[in-house]
């Protein structure tokens, strides 16, 4: 059940980061707070498709 998501800043554009997630318990798109190395800050990270 655990798929490869990807999470893409949603103040550029960058795709930073990827990580893993449980479909079965979280159906909704994941929302992170993590560091932006274009920004040099940290910004909200959304789950892409």
């Amino acid at each position: 059940m655990r798929v490869t998501v990807t999470l893409a800043c949603t103040e550029t554009g960058d795709r930073n980061y990827t990580t893993t997630k449980n479909k079965r318990n979280h159906p909704e798109r994941m929302e992170l707070r993590k560091y932006s190395p274009r920004l040099k800050r940290v910004t909200l990270h959304r789950e892409t498709r």
